[in-house]
């Protein structure tokens, strides 16, 4: 998982904490993501939490989850929401990192001139 590596080579464990959504919420992610040490939160998917269940005893506990830090998420993916109304940014015409950046720039710049 080269994106997991590159995370740990960022901030280390103990640094930062990973939040995602119910789509990455399979044993074996968990299980890397642990196997890095590095902190999430993932809510956990409907279908996890019968099949945990109907297992009993045998079904583990329910993995740990903070519901106050994951609303944070949300803020990141309106952000990314804002930005995608830029339909140069969204449709990425542009041929060259350095031409898109400058668009995700502009389109930032702006956005939070609106906002603010």
């Amino acid at each position: 998982m080269p994106l997991l590596d590159d995370y740990h080579f960022r901030h280390g464990p103990g640094q930062a904490r990973l939040l995602a959504d119910k789509a990455y919420s399979h044993p074996s992610t968990r299980q890397a993501l642990r196997r890095r040490k590095i902190a999430h939160t993932i809510p956990e998917r409907s279908d996890q939490i019968a099949h945990r269940k109907a297992k009993g005893s045998k079904g583990g506990r329910p993995p740990g989850f903070d519901p106050s830090l994951y609303k944070k998420r949300n803020t990141v993916e309106r952000g990314y929401g804002r930005l995608k109304q830029w339909r140069g940014l969204a449709t990425r015409y542009d041929k060259h990192a350095r031409t898109f950046l400058g668009g995700v720039l502009l389109a930032a710049g702006l956005i939070y001139l609106k906002t603010h």
